[in-house]
């Protein structure tokens, strides 16, 4: 692979990378990932990468929906609390019996939930309204043609996508691949993303904090947003601020890697390794008409792996995370659902907002009663509203102040 694929930015009015077009150039860096057969096991989270077809219906089989007795409803009509119906039980049919006697022309069978309706019974009487007898059995209650039955594909039938290509594999979509009888399903494989933390005032947390020392977060964070979107994170941390020390910790994992996350040592001053670093290695540098997470960079190191590197207040990299990074992640990865849901919601209070910057405000989304109030200041640094919001306010460049009352757009975040 060359560097020839960067893409060029545009700039605003104002100079700077619009969002719209930093997150178009970081949307090409990642290929779909390959498709690979894995167990239903192993599936958790990934995108299924082709329709998952029905090759049996489901119920495969007419099955009771109750405990009770399988009938003719011809014989039961009359039957009442008053006057109940008796009927000589022939059979005993518990669910996963492979045989399923016929049923005569007034008797009953005993019926378990799941077992199969036996030819020539049309109803089944649940237990409750029965005596519940072994050898013969007091129908108190007459029954419809079809009552307490599943019919065989009433619920998919044979030939049914149950599951369409991009779909993201939770609980209950592995669970009706494995009751349509899949044993292995065609996914993207994770999106491997090493997220390197550079710093050398960074120190592991528990441990003590010497002066000018801060606590390593930005990478744990990171990593763990990785592996939230679907993709498969390794940390690598308490890189030093140094080119060398900085390449050198990067080599053993480029061909194992396909995305490379960084944050912080992208701005303008003294001692930013990772632009020091990476600057004429095939990522370029911009910044981006965004608050918080003015500072971006992108591209493919050495003609290999993408790279991502986002600003270093951790605010401002985990909404930069979010807006660039994870909608492309989970596109790559196959996903139909890459992007945050997104709501309109009535702003609870006024907000007064700089020009010419898209703003990403935290905020708590009360979905009740559709308001939107936000949530802590706007500095890049203040993590612990970060922590407590459940969305982020999307304001417009063009727009300065918005009063109590408007319709904002909000996303997603839980």
């Amino acid at each position: 692979m060359t560097d020839d694929r960067a893409v060029p930015h545009a700039t605003g009015p104002s100079g700077l990378t619009p969002v719209r077009e930093h997150q178009a150039w970081v949307a090409t860096l990642l290929p779909p990932a390959p498709v690979e057969s894995r167990p239903l096991t192993d599936c958790l989270g990934l995108a299924l990468a082709e329709d998952l077809v029905a090759a049996i219906p489901l119920p495969p089989f007419d099955n009771s929906a109750m405990d009770g007795y399988a009938v003719r409803s011809v014989d039961v009509t009359e039957a009442s609390p008053q006057h109940p119906v008796q009927l000589p039980v022939s059979e005993d049919l518990p669910a996963g019996r492979l045989d399923s006697p016929p049923l005569l022309p007034g008797t009953a069978h005993r019926i378990m939930t799941g077992a199969q309706v036996p030819s020539g019974a049309d109803a089944v009487v649940p237990v409750e309204r029965t005596d519940g007898g072994t050898a013969e059995v007091q129908v108190q209650a007459s029954a419809q043609p079809g009552a307490h039955v599943r019919r065989a594909g009433e619920d998919v039938q044979v030939g049914t996508a149950v599951l369409a290509a991009g779909a993201s594999l939770g609980p209950t979509q592995l669970g009706i691949a494995a009751a349509v009888g899949a044993a292995r399903l065609p996914v993207r494989r994770p999106i491997r993303v090493l997220v390197l933390s550079t710093g050398s005032e960074l120190v592991e947390p528990g441990s003590p904090l010497r002066t000018g020392q801060i606590y390593e977060s930005n990478g744990l964070m990171l990593a763990a947003a990785v592996r939230d979107a679907g993709g498969k994170p390794e940390l690598l941390r308490f890189v030093p601020d140094d080119v060398d020390s900085f390449h050198a910790a990067l080599a053993p994992h480029l061909e194992t890697t396909d995305l490379i996350i960084t944050s912080g040592g992208v701005s303008a001053g003294a001692y930013e390794v990772v632009k020091d670093a990476l600057s004429g290695n095939g990522v370029e540098f911009t910044k981006v008409a965004m608050q918080p997470g003015m500072p971006q960079g992108a591209g493919h190191y050495r003609g290999g792996p993408a790279v991502v590197t986002l600003p270093g207040n951790p605010v401002s990299a985990m909404v930069s995370f979010e807006i660039f990074v994870r909608p492309a992640l989970r596109r790559a990865a196959g996903h139909r659902d890459a992007e945050r849901p997104s709501r309109q919601a009535t702003l609870t209070r006024p907000l007064e907002i700089p020009a010419g910057k898209r703003q990403y405000r935290r905020a708590l989304f009360d979905a009740a009663d559709g308001t939107v109030t936000p949530h802590g200041g706007p500095g890049s640094h203040l993590l612990s509203a970060m922590a407590t919001a459940n969305c982020l306010l999307e304001i417009p460049e063009e727009i300065t102040e918005l009063p109590a009352g408007s319709t904002v757009d909000v996303l997603l975040m839980d």
